[in-house]
């Protein structure tokens, strides 16, 4: 009995040293520090593999001890051909635990998808293609998808109306289908009540004031100025005058490096340009503001028929009852653009 007692305690204090060993060593492997960057932003695209992730972790040198981080993977069953995609963002000081969680679950950070000053829904589709998992094709594809567009009453020259201009929160792996429904409801939420009363009251579409804020949006950068220019051409408008806004020339010929609007370049054919054709253009020509869209929406009601711009490089406009008032404004102008040598 006593030799047995004396046997026992000889394996458990031979036994109690290793064991304190691994408990040392899984409390290490689970909880202490293992991730040295100080802030790594990791995008998972879809289809990648456990094998690919680690590689870049140990590529980019993220990880203190990358063996260790391999060893959890298989305990917690994330070595996989697949695993979950998403952007991650990984802090210092985080533990194997702590990461292999938030990656194994898919629990993603969020990226903020800010966008403004696209010419059309092309360039728009590359400008977000930056910030995103899908690239500009497949986004492409999905903003001019007939039962999207046909769903919201849309056609393609219109797609981009339901793009609003702000900063959203999404995620990086967003599928472009997704992200036009997510669009949308933005959309919906910008034109409340108020905002749709007052579009029915001049009366034009929510497309038709979007098209018309991003004429305006491109002939004033002065906000101040912008319901003014746009009660001149809701004043066009009812009057069954053209437009003959310059913007939209620049549109139509498609050479972006225009300064100033000539003689030649009104003439050529396309139903975006405005003097040629009446009312508006088929669709925006750039996306507005949301300042030029609810100046279209609180135009300036006077009887301008004409405006153009005053010398100087203040943006601000001459604006006329008149074409004989234009005409001297005009002038004006001209000559000032004469002295300056812009062509």
């Amino acid at each position: 009995m006593n030799l047995n007692f004396m046997r026992s305690r000889k394996v458990l204090l031979i036994l109690l040293p290793l064991l304190a060993l691994v408990l040392v060593a899984v409390i290490g492997l689970l909880y202490l520090p293992n991730v040295q960057a100080n802030k790594y932003e990791l995008k998972i695209a879809r289809g990648t593999s456990y094998g690919q992730l680690y590689e870049q972790l140990v590529r980019d040198g993220v990880l203190k001890q990358p063996t260790t981080f391999d060893f959890m993977a298989g305990v917690m069953g994330y070595k996989k051909d697949e695993i979950p995609s998403g952007r991650f963002v990984l802090k210092s000081g985080m533990t194997n635990r702590a990461v292999l969680s938030k990656l194994r679950s898919g629990n993603q950070d969020a990226i903020q998808l800010t966008f403004n000053n696209a010419r059309d829904i092309s360039q728009l589709a590359g400008m977000l293609s930056h910030d995103l998992e899908a690239d500009s094709l497949s986004l492409l594809t999905a903003f001019l998808a007939d039962s999207l567009l046909q769903k919201n009453g849309l056609k393609p020259e219109t797609a981009m109306t339901r793009f609003i201009p702000n900063t959203y929160e999404v995620f990086w792996n967003i599928t472009p289908e997704k992200l036009v429904k997510r669009m949308q409801v933005e959309a919906d939420k910008f034109w409340n009540d108020e905002r749709k009363a007052k579009a029915a009251a001049i009366p034009l579409s929510k497309e038709e004031v979007y098209t018309l804020a991003s004429i305006v949006e491109k002939e004033s950068n002065n906000k101040k100025e912008r319901p003014t220019v746009a009660g001149v051409y809701l004043n066009r408008l009812k009057v069954g005058e053209k437009l003959r806004a310059d913007p939209t020339v620049v549109f139509a010929v498609g050479d972006f490096s225009i300064r100033r609007v000539l003689f030649e370049h009104v003439f050529f054919d396309s139903p975006y340009n405005t003097y040629l054709y009446q009312g508006l253009p088929p669709g925006p020509i750039y996306m507005p503001s949301t300042n030029a869209i609810d100046a279209v929406l609180n135009a300036e009601k006077h009887d301008y028929l004409f405006f153009c711009a005053k010398p100087g490089y203040n943006s601000e406009h001459a604006f006329a009852v008149t074409a004989e008032q234009h005409q001297r404004n005009a002038s004006i102008y001209h000559n000032w653009l004469e002295k300056e040598g812009i062509r």
